[in-house]
């Protein structure tokens, strides 16, 4: 698979995965400081960025076909790895498959929702995605303010005022539904389960980090994670939300590194329960502004 990438610094390689609707430059924000000790290889994956869209099945599994074609391809089998949402369950599904990376870590992975969190997960991206495909001639504005910027990203960020309006705007700039978005998002939520491993037969670092605050993967959902990999450590991210290379970039790049230098100690403080109380009200409004924003923007272009 001929996939688009950059490359990073010197150093042990490192690979990193973005998430659904976004590229390589979800990064951004840690790219410097992994490269300072790493070469990095940020990768778009396919229908992103600037790769081409897969031909047939768009699916979690032909994501990670590919990604292990170009992974073999390029002479990189056994690279250390990150992900981040979609890229968190990529890198989970090729230690399954086992012999492709080496230490992993994968941030807020997506695929251990149930019940009532798997329309929730569908359905608030999916009109996330709507939103911002019609309100692209407008994001430089809207993303230049921390309120209207704050707005748009508060499902993904517990702190979105404080995401610089650089990062927010590259981001959103992507997360629209395509021919590629659409369908892989349809099988993120009711398509194949994640499968996991057996106890003891995960022989390199792997640990699974999770945003306190995460409202696109609920924080319920990391207990489910460990059950399907007992090998793992869990690390909690405090006032973070889906994305903590976003919110957290210090903790962020500090923890990749760390783990893929074989010296990560896991913390031993439980999670806190719940979330406090403003991101939830903040994440509420946000929700039901997008909501009413999108639904007069398609009555005013019904009305045209």
């Amino acid at each position: 698979m001929d996939l688009h990438y950059i490359r990073r610094g010197t150093g042990k390689p490192l690979l990193l995965i973005h998430g659904i609707g976004s590229s390589h430059r979800s990064w951004d924000l840690v790219t410097e400081g992994l490269a300072a000790r790493r070469e990095v290889i940020a990768i778009d994956l396919p229908g992103h960025g600037n790769s081409p869209p897969l031909q047939g099945e768009v699916s979690v599994r032909t994501m990670a076909d590919a990604v292990t074609g170009f992974l073999r391809e390029k002479g990189l089998l056994g690279i250390d790895a990150a992900g981040s949402s979609m890229g968190a369950r990529l890198v989970l599904e090729l230690v399954r498959r086992g012999g492709i990376l080496g230490a992993v870590v994968s941030l807020d992975p997506g695929g251990f929702w149930k019940g009532w969190e798997i329309p929730f997960f569908y359905h608030s991206v999916r009109l996330s995605a709507q939103l911002v495909e019609r309100l692209q001639p407008v994001l430089p504005a809207l993303t230049g303010n921390p309120v209207t910027r704050s707005l748009l990203l508060a499902q993904f960020s517990a702190r979105p005022w404080r995401v610089p309006s650089r990062v927010a705007l590259t981001e959103l700039r992507t997360f629209v539904p395509t021919g590629t978005f659409t369908p892989l998002l349809q099988n993120l939520a009711y398509g194949e389960t994640q499968k996991g491993t057996p106890a003891g037969s995960v022989s390199q670092p792997l640990v699974i980090g999770w945003g306190r605050q995460d409202r696109v993967c609920l924080p319920r959902q990391a207990k489910r994670a460990l059950r399907l990999f007992p090998d793992a450590h869990l690390h909690w991210f405090d006032r973070c939300g889906h994305f903590p290379q976003l919110d957290v970039p210090r903790q962020t790049t500090e923890l990749i590194l760390s783990v893929t230098d074989h010296v990560y100690s896991p913390r031993q403080r439980a999670p806190e329960e719940g979330s406090p109380a403003r991101p939830k009200v903040l994440a509420g409004i946000a929700l039901v502004v997008l909501a009413g924003m999108l639904l007069y923007s398609r009555r005013r272009h019904s009305g045209r």
